[in-house]
């Protein structure tokens, strides 16, 4: 079976699909300047979608999501936002924790795994 890697970079790829499955890496927010969990959730459930989009896959199809807060107080501003986008007839197993993330201007964290195809 081939590897496949999307946005590929120095360090890492976004994403990389094999089989069956699609792998993306902990997704954080483009523009984080002035903004909170949910502006910060809601920028990085696009980029899950334009992810898994180009690697044939979609959101009904994620299996396995998790989430990483700098501040777990912030856990009902995230699901405000993921609740919104989950699709409600597939919800993926999750996971929500909090932990120091890379740079203190980051709120979430979003990493997920999913199956290729459409639903």
């Amino acid at each position: 079976m081939t590897i496949e890697r999307y946005e590929t970079g120095p360090r890492m790829s976004q994403a990389v699909a094999h089989g069956d499955l699609v792998f993306l890496a902990g997704q954080v927010a483009a523009d984080v300047v002035g903004t909170g969990v949910t502006a910060q959730t809601q920028q990085i459930l696009e980029q899950i979608d334009r992810l898994l989009m180009a690697a044939g896959s979609d959101k009904s199809r994620i299996l396995s999501a998790t989430i990483y807060l700098a501040d777990i107080a912030g856990f009902a501003e995230m699901n405000a936002a993921w609740d919104a986008w989950v699709d409600k007839t597939n919800p993926p197993a999750r996971a929500t924790v909090e932990a120091r993330l890379v740079a203190p201007e980051y709120r979430v964290e979003i990493a997920v795994t999913a199956a290729r195809g459409k639903s």
